[in-house]
């Protein structure tokens, strides 16, 4: 029973709220509920504070606390958006006087409306290759200037600010506002990024915001801002909310930080390393330039040692000379004393090889001579042809050169015979 109003006492504020929570403990015992989480924290202390709510929209929203001990034995690790069953007791918050729900035990009871859209959204826009890590670009070495878009009074705009104040101060800083929670949202951002890419004076961009729920943080899964962050001509990088918040814009970025401090150190290498690294660069380079210069110093002192005594120099030319002249007389005594040798065995072979060509002349003319005596015209005669002439020498060899009634000689092997010609005739040759 909850205590009467009827009741003339007086109590006090605590006393009052230990009678409620007495009555409600007593009332409702142990009981279990089924909703969404939204506000999901777990404290240094080890304690979990988040709030559960209907998946159908209603306002209702139920504060509930998950003690070290029961979040000791949790097997997986609660998120904004998951739907859960707890078991546990309502207690009053005396401190606060809040009504919360304490749970014994947490489990999941499947995903929240707002995760499984969230799910749906990740899968379309995976599918149109927005979070493949081939488009992806590498950040700048060295910006100069780098533009970050969130709004003017979160905390994540002085933590970016005071992150490069102290880790590179020599990049210039350029705020693009705008809205990062709510219904407008979304076309602010798509806006401000698009004005961020226009400006061609910056090196890369910064999209950052603290933590929150998941319906905090849901702008960030907008469609349009995703695609617009995947189309950003500059270099981005992501930072919303906790190490644990993960929107489709981190997914989309060039690079995701898990905070924005984090994006803030990971868009500006540390003035410090810059200057180590030139430390180091120039230590190098001096070293170089020192072993260059003894190098050189040694091959000039070898170039002056050598102009220093000319004198070794021309005595080694002289030796030079002397053993190039040795060397020639030395070969000239061998060819003149080969040369003798050389002409005594050429005068020895001299007769010889007189002899034989001799003899090879003489077998040729023999063979010339016997070719010659077959075509000595009494060998013709002797096998019974005749030499006809017209009688003053001229040999006659075609039947055009007589006319019957001239008179021809014909000379035979033995003698020759005067003859008149009866008649002419043109016949063909006979076959040979």
């Amino acid at each position: 029973m909850f205590v009467s109003t009827r009741s003339s006492a007086t109590l006090s504020v605590s006393a009052l709220l230990q009678q409620l929570s007495a009555q409600l403990a007593g009332r409702f015992g142990d009981v279990s509920v089924e909703g969404e989480i939204a506000g999901f924290t777990r404290a240094a202390s080890g304690h979990c504070y988040f709030s559960l709510k209907d998946a159908d929209g209603q306002s209702a929203l139920l504060r509930s606390a998950l003690f070290r001990r029961s979040a000791a034995q949790l097997r997986f690790a609660p998120q904004d958006g998951q739907r859960v069953r707890c078991r546990g007791r309502i207690a009053l918050y005396e401190p606060r006087g809040e009504l919360q729900f304490v749970a014994e035990t947490l489990e999941p009871a499947g995903q929240g409306a707002l995760y499984e859209q969230f799910l749906r959204l990740k899968a379309q826009l995976q599918a149109e290759g927005l979070f493949d890590a081939a488009r992806k670009r590498p950040l700048p070495d060295f910006p100069r200037r780098v533009g970050v878009i969130t709004s003017l009074g979160a905390a994540a705009l002085r933590d970016v600010a005071a992150a490069l104040a102290r880790r590179a101060p020599q990049v210039e800083l350029i705020v693009v506002p705008s809205l990062v929670q709510g219904l407008e949202a979304p076309a602010q951002l798509c806006a401000a990024l698009a004005l961020a890419n226009a400006r061609h004076e910056l090196d890369a961009l910064l999209l950052v915001r603290g933590g929150g729920s998941l319906e905090d943080l849901w702008a960030f899964n907008d469609p349009a801002l995703v695609r617009a962050v995947a189309g950003s001509r500059l270099p981005l990088v992501c930072g919303v909310g906790h190490e644990s918040d993960v929107t489709l814009c981190d997914l989309a970025a060039d690079l995701r930080a898990p905070t924005p401090t984090a994006a803030a150190e990971l868009v500006a290498p540390a003035r410090e390393d810059l200057l180590q690294q030139l430390a180091h660069q120039q230590q190098r380079l001096r070293e170089r330039l020192t072993r260059r210069l003894d190098q050189m110093g040694q091959r000039l002192d070898r170039a002056a040692l050598k102009l220093a005594r000319p004198s070794q120099l021309v005595e080694r030319e002289r030796r030079r000379l002397l053993l190039q002249r040795e060397r020639l007389q030395h070969a000239l005594q061998n060819r003149l004393q080969l040369e003798p040798l050389r002409l005594a065995r050429l005068a020895e072979r001299l007769p010889q090889r007189v002899h034989e060509q001799l003899g090879q002349h003489r077998e040729r003319l023999t063979r010339l001579q016997s070719q010659l005596g077959l075509l000595a015209p009494d060998r013709v005669l002797a096998r019974g042809f005749a030499w006809l002439d017209d009688g003053q020498g001229q040999a006659l060899t075609h039947v055009a050169q007589l006319r019957p009634g001239r008179q021809v000689r014909a000379r035979l092997q033995d003698g020759s015979a005067l003859l008149d010609v009866a008649a002419v005739r043109q016949d063909p040759l006979p076959p040979v």
